[in-house]
């Protein structure tokens, strides 16, 4: 191969890998790319699968081969593109080896890890080399965290003022008859069964990430009741129990350290048509998080996870009908001045109460293996395409920080299985 191929699918025989060479097909038709995994025949067999599926012969697709446990054989994939889209999770596990492959390589990475440890620890590793070596590594790029991410730079865009803070709505549902099956492949479960039983270690790796505190703005978002019903959504809520806030979060302290913009502060929940449906996913979680405290309860998780997720995760994942039926949304409320009470200084504070309020929605399909892998593949183009409009010269940065003054927004709405966002309200 003399010349780099923009793109490199590393993980492509995976669940999600697979469904990203099938997004890859429309989202980098204008790109150079190819597939990456440690089986020949595996590879082959998804280029003909996608193939057939999109009715397009991919069998001149570029394949290398690269194995997690090689470390040459990931070096030698990173010198072979230009920005590597990193499917091969848990993260926990098998991410590390591929962000040192390509930073020693100067190529850009993209993953859709929602793994906090994960994410933080290679930022405080990693940070440092990636801004030397003029490398971005970005993590988080699927659902659930760009629509999260991108839901705050679309409400700052179109607030004309100054936002304090964002409550987050997650709603998802089936259309036509739900006959059941598994929402989730079993690499997401695991993912979450090891994310929950070492989440004790964030708070030592945020200590040696973060040496201050950022300073508390007033009014402070408070969190909702355990379980309650919202009037935005008309809906009962529990605190969503993903990665979002954290990212978010990453994504604020930066834009507050590098630019002296005023952070917003952010809730995130999960929307349930009833107090009984909200009653027992709440006690699920309760047994899940219990659960993973323990070595013999991860086992019976990650041996029987049918079982314990009722049908939700399975290590066959979702069917294709179930997972074009599956939509979701986010509704977001800002709360925050209009311009004309703007301060001199973002460290000021505001002696009133918020008197403006935005409310958008963000939404799409497919969320775990359609917009997800599109998601990914376009903060893959983004980064070809708008590295000028990205923060510095690179670094370990969340997708927030990231892409706030690119397109991606744009970008992300021109597909099938793209992520739309609307303004619902804006008083």
């Amino acid at each position: 191969m003399s010349e780099k191929l923009d793109v490199i699918i590393f993980g492509a025989s995976g669940f999600t890998g697979k469904y990203t060479v099938f997004e890859a097909i429309t989202v980098l038709q204008d790109y150079r790319w190819g597939i990456a995994g440690r089986s020949q025949e595996k590879l082959e067999n998804v280029l003909k699968d996608m193939g057939t599926k999109a009715q397009k012969n991919l069998m001149d697709t570029p394949i290398i081969i690269a194995d997690i446990n090689n470390e040459n054989s990931l070096l030698g994939m990173a010198n072979k593109c230009r920005v590597l889209v990193n499917c091969c999770g848990p993260y926990r596990f098998f991410g590390e080896p591929v962000v040192r492959a390509c930073l020693e390589a100067g190529t850009h990475h993209v993953d859709v890890s929602g793994e906090p440890q994960y994410m933080e620890t290679i930022q405080l590793k990693y940070n440092k080399e990636a801004i030397d070596r003029k490398v971005y590594i970005i993590s988080a790029c699927g659902f659930d965290s760009i629509p999260a991410e991108l839901g705050i730079v679309f409400i700052e865009k179109n607030f004309d003022g100054v936002v304090n803070s964002v409550e987050s709505y997650l709603q998802s549902y089936t259309k036509g008859e739900d006959t059941g099956g598994a929402r989730i492949h079993y690499g997401t479960w695991e993912s979450a069964v090891y994310g929950l039983a070492h989440s004790n270690e964030l708070q030592e790796i945020r200590s040696k990430l973060y040496n201050e505190k950022l300073p508390k703005f007033h009014p402070v978002l408070k969190h909702r009741p355990l379980i309650f019903r919202s009037e935005i959504v008309n809906g009962v809520c529990l605190p969503f129990p993903g990665s979002d806030r954290s990212v978010v979060m990453r994504s604020q302290r930066f834009l507050y350290e590098r630019d002296h913009k005023r952070p917003v502060q952010m809730h995130a929940y999960v929307t349930f048509k009833s107090w009984l449906s909200a009653a027992l996913v709440a006690l699920f979680a309760v047994t899940f998080g219990l659960l993973t405290k323990f070595s013999f309860g991860r086992q019976l998780l990650l041996k029987y996870p049918k079982i314990f997720s009722f049908g939700f995760a399975s290590h066959e994942g979702p069917s294709e009908a179930l997972m074009e039926r599956t939509h979701f949304s986010f509704i977001m409320r800002a709360n925050g001045w209009p311009n004309s009470d703007r301060l001199l200084e973002s460290t000021d504070q505001y002696a009133e109460p918020p008197t403006k309020t935005l409310t958008v929605k963000v939404s799409g399909s497919n969320p775990g293996y359609g917009a997800t892998c599109v998601a990914l593949l376009c903060t893959a183009v983004t980064i070809l395409k708008q590295n000028d409009k990205m923060p510095g010269p690179g670094g370990v940065l969340p997708p927030g920080a990231a892409f706030a003054k690119t397109s991606l927004i744009s970008e992300l709405e021109k597909y099938e299985h793209g992520i739309k966002f609307e303004i619902l309200a804006n008083k």
